[in-house]
């Protein structure tokens, strides 16, 4: 199973939580043990800690991707673009040192 299926998963796991606390606050509200605006204040939090919560999962999982690639020694997509730009820069002097204009460097 790839990271990002892990991480959709896990997604979905956290907004089927979501629903669940919403209707459970839901419940509370109808049986009078809060009133609805205590009740969208605690949907409110409990959304806000959620997004916070999945956030930081990001984050700690692109920095658990990168330090794996950096382990392994592999180049990243910033890598990649640079070594793009270094390319064609090295082409279009060995054009402009041959004498063509660097169109055919490909």
């Amino acid at each position: 199973m790839m990271v990002s299926e892990v991480i959709k998963k896990a997604m979905l796991v956290g907004l089927g939580a979501q629903e669940k606390a919403k209707e459970f606050i839901d419940e509370l509200v109808k049986a009078g043990e809060l009133s609805k605006s205590e009740g969208a204040t605690l949907v409110k939090e409990w959304v806000s800690k959620a997004e916070e919560s999945t956030k930081d999962m990001d984050h700690k999982v692109k920095d658990a991707i990168g330090a794996a690639f950096e382990k392994f020694n592999i180049p990243t997509r910033d890598d990649l673009a640079s070594l793009e730009k270094k390319i064609q820069s090295l082409s279009a002097r060995l054009a402009k040192l041959e004498g063509g204009d660097g169109k055919d460097a490909d």
